[in-house]
C-alpha cells in the first residue's frame, strides 16, 4: 500500500452518529476485530475484548439506561441549585452521549486485566508501580485496538463514532445488563453501521503547534 492511500483513509474516516437501516455481517464484525487485535500492546499483553450487539432493541435498551443515568445526575444538580448546568446536561451532552441509538450494531470495548511475565517476574516483585498503572496499560492498549477497529471499518465503507457517555454515566448498569466480569474495565462504546451522513472534515491543530522535535 502507498502512504497516501493510507493517509486517505485516516484523513477520510468521520465520527458518523446517523446510520442507514443496513445491516452488518457477522463476517464483516470479524474482519474488523480481527484488524483490531493486530494493534500493538504493552509486552503483547492483548488487554483487550468486544461484545458487538446486534439486537436493535438491546441497543436501544442500553440508550434508555443512559438516559435514566443522566437524568439522575441532573436531579442531583438541581438539588445543588445548579439548575442551568443539569438543563445543559441534558439539551447538550444527553443526545450526544446516546448517538449510538439507530446504528444497527454496538461493540463495547473491554480493557482485561494486564498479566506478561515481566509483570509476574519482575514488576510485581520489585513493586515498580501501584497496581493502578496496570489498570491504566491496559485501558492504553485497548484504545490501540479501538483505532486499529475503526479505521478498518472506514476502509471497508463502515463507519463507526467512539463515545464514552454510556461508560461515563451508566457503567455499573451496562456491566450488569451484559454480565461483564468485575476485573474488566469498560473503555468505550463504539456504534458500528454503514452511514447516513457525510460529515465535513473537523479542524485540527497545526503540525509545528503540537510538535517538539528534539536533536
Amino acid at each position: 500500500m502507498h502512504f497516501d492511500d493510507f493517509k486517505n483513509v485516516i484523513l477520510e474516516r468521520r465520527s458518523i452518529r446517523s446510520f442507514t437501516e443496513q445491516d452488518v455481517s457477522i463476517e464483516d464484525i470479524k474482519e474488523l476485530i480481527d484488524c483490531a487485535r493486530y494493534a500493538p500492546s504493552d509486552t503483547n499483553s492483548q488487554t483487550w475484548e468486544f461484545i458487538a450487539i446486534m439486537n436493535r432493541e438491546k441497543i436501544k435498551h442500553i440508550e434508555q439506561m443512559t438516559w435514566d443515568q443522566l437524568h439522575q445526575r441532573a436531579a442531583q444538580a438541581e438539588a445543588r441549585g445548579l439548575n442551568r448546568e443539569a438543563r445543559l446536561l441534558v439539551k447538550s451532552f444527553g443526545p450526544y452521549a446516546t448517538a449510538f441509538s439507530d446504528a444497527p450494531v454496538l461493540i463495547i470495548c473491554l480493557a482485561t486485566p494486564y498479566t506478561s511475565k515481566f509483570r509476574d517476574k519482575i514488576f510485581d516483585p520489585v513493586q515498580l508501580v501501584d497496581d493502578t498503572v496496570w489498570a491504566e496499560e491496559g485501558i492504553k492498549s485497548s484504545c490501540l485496538a479501538a483505532q486499529n477497529l475503526m479505521l478498518a471499518a472506514h476502509a471497508k465503507g463502515l463507519a463507526t463514532c467512539p463515545m464514552t457517555g454510556p461508560v461515563l454515566l451508566a457503567a455499573e448498569q451496562l456491566r450488569s445488563y451484559l454480565d461483564i466480569q468485575e476485573e474488566s474495565q469498560i473503555n468505550m462504546v463504539i456504534s458500528l453501521g454503514y452511514p447516513a451522513e457525510r460529515p465535513g472534515r473537523l479542524p485540527r491543530k497545526e503540525v509545528d503547534s503540537i510538535l517538539r522535535i528534539v536533536d
